[in-house]
């Protein structure tokens, strides 16, 4: 049955894909349209929307990573620009409008993207909801007709289902979510400063985080250690095996060939310039190694 790095290699190739909605312009101006003027208003808004209209610190503790306050300067305020049904219907929009220029709507119409709607939508519809917020509220988001859409909303479900994993395996090591981006750049997987821009951390909590890390003897003069190493090898191993379970209802053949029918669809939106360079997520390549 499929291997924990069969989640892996997966989640790479179906990341790019999903992370449109971040990155194009068109779900940018989605976002607006509805009301949500700034890039991290529509963020906030339309990764939140399948929760329901919650506050700051629901939105702190299942994102994980951000700072508390650099949420709250945003959350709850995007509810009173617009509701969450209205930004589940922005990114929807934002979506179509970008896969089918990425794609073009030959590749939207196939036959192969509607094979790849319908097996990511098999293994979305077996994901083990239970300490998994984030995919189970993505779970009662109603699942598009549209295949490009089902696709998308399919492969969004599995990646936050992988990202409450990966929650799980960091809160079990007592990593927060300022260490956790203190491992990913000491590991070559991001950069301090785009995190820390990004995420809304400053130099005195990365600095103490680091320092934390130093104490449980993880890091050393800014690197990791072999502990460090083998700490960041093991969330990562955890993060794969918590991930496998909806990838194994699809089974070797089914991810073989899902795998194959999303190669050309990273590719393209590679090509066109909505997969940032420098991978800022820390997704690595299909073939294991970081961009």
């Amino acid at each position: 049955m499929s291997s924990p790095g069969t989640a892996r290699r997966l989640w790479a190739l179906a990341e790019p894909f999903h992370a449109l909605t971040y990155f194009a312009q068109e779900c940018r101006d989605a976002a607006e349209r509805a009301g949500l003027h700034g890039f991290w208003n529509g963020y906030f808004a339309l990764r939140a929307a399948p929760l329901g209209a919650v506050g700051p610190e629901v939105v702190t503790a299942l994102f994980f990573n951000f700072e508390p306050d650099f949420v709250a300067r945003r959350v709850p305020a995007i509810w009173d620009l617009t509701s969450p049904s209205a930004a589940l219907e922005a990114r929807l929009a934002g979506i179509d409008g970008a896969v089918r220029r990425v794609l073009g709507d030959d590749v939207v119409g196939s036959p192969e993207l509607a094979e790849a709607a319908d097996l990511a939508a098999t293994a979305a519809a077996a994901v083990d909801q239970p300490g998994r917020p984030m995919a189970a509220a993505n779970t009662g988001v109603p699942v598009p007709a549209e295949p490009h859409l089902r696709l998308w909303q399919s492969l969004t479900t599995l990646r936050e289902h992988r990202g409450d994993g990966h929650v799980v395996a960091l809160v079990q090591r007592e990593v927060d979510g300022v260490t956790s981006h203190v491992l990913a750049a000491a590991a070559g997987r991001s950069d301090r400063e785009w995190l820390m821009r990004a995420r809304g951390w400053d130099d005195a909590a990365w600095d103490d985080a680091e320092a934390r890390l130093v104490d449980r003897r993880w890091m050393d003069e800014g690197e990791l250690t072999a502990e460090g190493l083998a700490m960041v090898a093991a969330i990562e191993a955890d993060t794969d095996r918590l991930a496998l379970r909806p990838w194994q209802a699809l089974g070797d053949a089914g991810c073989d060939r899902l795998a194959g029918l999303l190669t050309p669809l990273r590719r393209a939106v590679v090509a066109a310039g909505d997969w940032p360079t420098g991978n800022p997520i820390g997704v690595p390549e299909p073939d294991g190694s970081h961009a």
